[in-house]
């Protein structure tokens, strides 16, 4: 069962959440909160899996308070709301911690899949979005100098990073490399340990931010 918290400052789209999200069988509404300090304290102790976080709201605003929810420890994973497509809340958001974004006006079995992939761990960004986001606020900006955790990596893994990055999914860099799937899902779990990474979202904006890919890349 994925434990979900609804953080947004208006009720009816808090119900409107719940009500989509209460349909499905594996889904459990926890717990709701009002605004970003809400978010927090009601996080800290619902302990959901995932937790759907308005971008602006009073007191404590989502960007912030996804920061405090990753900063305490928390091993929920945050899924941003957002009224836009792709804008500098989204990126700070990502920054901050958050596995992903949705947009409000998002169809509701989009919601569903996105909540279900951000529990597993998944990227939420599809490949389109990453393009936009990478190409927006990552292309403009010098590559920061290579970390010394990438020497970590062996050859093979760092092959997953820079296709996982290209948002290929785990069938597509299985085939490319010619390996089973069930490897490739190794060697992501591996890139993520080895980098403290908490998610392939995570994976694919670091991989930008150091110059491992670059936009507009095959």
């Amino acid at each position: 069962m994925i434990r979900v918290v609804i953080a947004d400052d208006q009720p009816v789209v808090r119900g409107g959440l719940r009500m989509i999200l209460e349909g499905e069988s594996d889904v459990e509404i926890v717990a709701e909160a009002g605004d970003g300090a809400e978010a927090v304290d009601v996080v800290a102790g619902a302990r959901p899996d995932v937790v759907l976080m308005d971008v602006s709201m009073p007191r404590v605003d989502g960007i912030e308070a996804t920061r405090r929810i990753v900063a305490g420890g928390s091993g929920a994973r945050v899924l941003v709301l957002t009224t836009y497509g792709v804008d500098e809340n989204v990126y700070d958001a990502l920054q901050a911690g958050a596995s992903g974004f949705l947009v409000k006006t998002d169809p509701p079995e989009r919601l569903v899949a996105a909540v279900r992939a951000v529990a597993q761990g998944e990227a939420t960004l599809a490949p389109e979005i990453t393009r936009r986001l990478i190409d927006r606020f990552v292309a403009g900006a010098s590559p920061s100098r290579r970390p010394p955790e990438l020497e970590q990596l062996t050859p093979r893994e760092l092959e997953v990073l820079e296709l996982l990055a290209r948002g290929r999914t785990n069938a597509e860099i299985a085939s490319a490399l010619f390996l089973s799937e069930g490897t490739v899902k190794t060697h992501v779990a591996h890139v993520l340990s080895k980098l403290r990474l908490r998610d392939r979202t995570h994976a694919v904006v670091y991989a930008y931010e150091h110059g491992i890919v670059r936009p507009g890349g095959d």
